[in-house]
């Protein structure tokens, strides 16, 4: 299982995030386009980051809501998603060849990706935005008990999917995350070790009603936007590292 971290969300001269701290611990940085968060030079910044520590790049791209971090859902047509989304991907994308860099997927920030996984409408808006695209691009989204339909929409169009897990983020019974105006929606220091354990050793996690939900992820979802975040990526990478002989030993 991959790591990856939401990185390049600072903007002028507001900072948000250790993206210097956690990019040695992790395999995937999803990186802001500006419509959220991020500016030509933190962009930059965060590929050379990127590249120094042999991170794969994908573009986090969002509604045009910097006031509201790309948190509010905005009504968009289906052609204005395609193209909001286009604008931001071929902007990151652009700055990633300048830097000798490749970009391998794309995952949808905030309100944009909450709606993508809750509205068909923009599901398909999204999933055309990638299958649009000039070259491959692969598309992140929630691991949850649809895994397969949403496998059969993406390859109707070829595209290729990345299911993720949140290291921190409790899940309700359907598989889906726990509204963060829940009590009990983050989770917390052993709470967090504990979820990634279960999801590494028995492919689950433990829902808020304490039913056990399989999940098949390819990448966990972390976050360092504060020292104790950026300490608790390491030991989940340890706890990965720890994994990975026993997979192999296995098969």
């Amino acid at each position: 299982m991959q790591l990856n971290c939401d990185l390049g969300e600072s903007y002028g001269s507001w900072n948000m995030g250790l993206d210097s701290q956690v990019m040695p611990y992790i395999d995937q940085a999803n990186i802001a386009c500006g419509f959220h968060a991020g500016d030509p030079d933190v962009m930059q910044r965060t590929l050379q980051l990127a590249k120094q520590h042999g991170v794969q790049i994908g573009a986090h791209p969002a509604y045009p809501d910097l006031n509201g971090f790309g948190r509010r859902s905005m009504q968009c047509s289906h052609n204005e998603i395609i193209n909001l989304l286009h604008y931001q991907i071929a902007a990151l994308d652009g700055m990633a060849q300048c830097n000798g860099l490749t970009l391998s997927y794309v995952k949808p920030h905030g309100a944009l990706y909450n709606d993508m996984m809750s509205k068909p409408a923009v599901w398909q808006a999204v999933l055309q935005a990638i299958a649009s695209y000039h070259k491959p691009l692969k598309l992140m989204l929630l691991a949850d008990n649809n895994n397969q339909a949403y496998r059969t929409d993406a390859a109707s169009v070829k595209v290729e999917l990345l299911f993720e897990a949140f290291a921190d983020r409790r899940y309700t019974d359907e598989g889906k995350l726990t509204p963060r105006s829940e009590q009990g929606a983050v989770l917390h220091g052993d709470e967090v070790l504990a979820q990634v354990s279960q999801l590494i050793n028995d492919g689950s996690v433990t829902t808020a009603s304490g039913q056990r939900l399989a999940l098949s992820a390819d990448t966990l979802c972390v976050h360092g936007d504060n020292p104790g975040a950026v300490d608790q990526v390491a030991q989940i990478r340890a706890l990965l590292s720890r994994a990975e002989p026993q997979a192999r030993a296995s098969r």
